[in-house]
């Protein structure tokens, strides 16, 4: 099939990576068009496992290109893909303006029938804006379908949840655009994955509700971590206890320094927003935020229970992107602690396998980014780990405890062995440990 993507970000260029090796013929746009000529040389832009070698062998098959070239790309596509961003506004609302501005697009360089499929994280409702931006555009009325189909894109995993997803939802009022996107994910409901055709709305719904279940399960383990500490729990005995029963299950059940990314953040604030705005309560939602605040804040203040004088102390930080097998650090909680220790006017040494570049444009020279976990410890007062990355999971603590100056860990992951770190006469802080 014809396939048109706008948008080359996170989901825009996997989403079209991989329509493309599934055989389509596929054009993908962006405003930006140094990003379009590196994605148009094999340059990913983006950190995602497996994505350089898909994207290269599609660009040499001749089933994927990237161009600016709006007109042309509309003109292309049988069905034109929305994967633009919807970042928050400062309500909390999201942001719809690349979204509307695609319509539009769309409908001025429309000359046939289209299928516009909304994958932007989105309001209820949005299908209503983007139908009638469409219209507005057209210098001759032509018919077309707006769908609903969200992603659930994991980043550092998201070749995968596209090609083995654990669910694919569409959501459609027109029998012709349902019999196209059936046609479309053939390939991928061979595999027994189940194809979930539903309304419009209750499409858009999905994905705010699916991630905001999550964020809830994380901020819910992340306030019982302190009635741990009070008590003398161990939140990590109380999950693997929760998780055992069946109707629970143990995912996304680990207490730490909060929760980040372009999804979970964003979502919970648009949904309470969504909420409000139509007259309902949104308590649950609005908690579920502050608490994840709390928590990215807990990370200095506990470092300082030890070391209450931070000024001119050397912190090595562990971790940069919001979760492992990203370089994505929107929303991520090193962000916060970096800035927390900054402000108290701490030195701030850092590394992650992956987010060393963004970090360095984000806070230029305010911290120091190295290129070796162990050289970040050098000299350090104290680590703080922030993502868990694999090689934070069973690092050499005794090459640690020799190149720190400092005796103190705090896992804002809870992934150490407290026993071992204590062993070596390191002060251990964990969240609910």
């Amino acid at each position: 099939m014809r396939i048109t993507v706008f948008g080359t970000g996170y989901v825009g260029t996997v989403t079209g990576t991989c329509f493309a090796d599934l055989g389509n013929e596929l054009v993908c746009v962006d405003v930006d068009g140094e990003r379009v000529a590196r994605l148009n040389a094999g340059d990913p832009v983006i950190y995602e496992t497996g994505l350089r070698d898909l994207l290269q062998r599609n660009l040499e098959a001749g089933r994927l290109r990237f161009t600016t070239d709006a007109a042309s790309a509309v003109r292309h596509g049988e069905l034109i893909f929305v994967c633009v961003g919807t970042p928050p506004r400062s309500s909390g609302e999201a942001d719809l303006s690349q979204v509307v501005e695609v319509a539009r697009t769309v409908g001025r360089h429309m000359q046939e029938y289209k299928i516009i499929v909304n994958k932007s994280t989105v309001p209820v409702g949005t299908y209503d804006v983007v139908r009638r931006a469409v219209r507005e555009a057209q210098t001759v009325e032509l018919p077309f379908d707006v769908v609903s189909n969200p992603e659930f894109l994991r980043e550092g995993q998201a070749i995968q949840d596209f090609q083995n997803p654990e669910r694919i939802v569409i959501g459609t009022d027109s029998e012709r655009a349902r019999e196209a996107l059936a046609r479309l994910y053939r390939p991928i409901a061979r595999t027994n994955r189940p194809i979930f055709f539903t309304t419009i709305p209750s499409a858009e719904l999905i994905k705010y509700a699916s991630n905001a279940m999550l964020a809830t399960r994380i901020s819910f383990m992340n306030e019982l971590s302190h009635l741990c500490e009070a008590v003398g729990a161990n939140i990590l005995e109380v999950a693997r206890g929760m998780g055992l029963d069946s109707r629970i299950g143990p995912r996304f059940l680990h207490a730490g320094c909060g929760y980040g990314g372009s999804c979970f953040p964003k979502d919970v604030k648009a949904l309470a927003q969504v909420m409000e705005q139509h007259g309902l309560t949104s308590n649950l939602l609005r908690a579920v935020d502050y608490i994840n605040e709390r928590q990215k804040r807990a990370v200095v203040q506990k470092l300082k229970r030890v070391l209450p004088q931070l000024d001119g102390r050397t912190i090595a930080v562990w971790g940069l992107s919001f979760k492992p097998r990203t370089d994505d650090m929107r929303e991520a909680p090193s962000l916060r602690v970096i800035e927390d220790l900054l402000r108290e006017y701490a030195r701030v040494r850092a590394y992650d396998p992956e987010a060393r570049q963004n970090a360095r444009q984000l806070f230029g020279d305010a911290i120091e980014v190295v290129d070796d976990a162990y050289e970040a410890v050098a000299g350090a007062d104290a680590l703080v780990l922030l993502t868990e990355w694999d090689e934070f999971r069973q690092p050499d603590l005794l090459r640690v405890r020799d190149r720190m100056a400092g005796r103190v860990i705090v896992d804002g992951r809870n992934v150490l062995s407290r026993a071992e770190v204590e062993a070596l006469g390191f002060t251990y802080i964990g969240f609910g440990t």
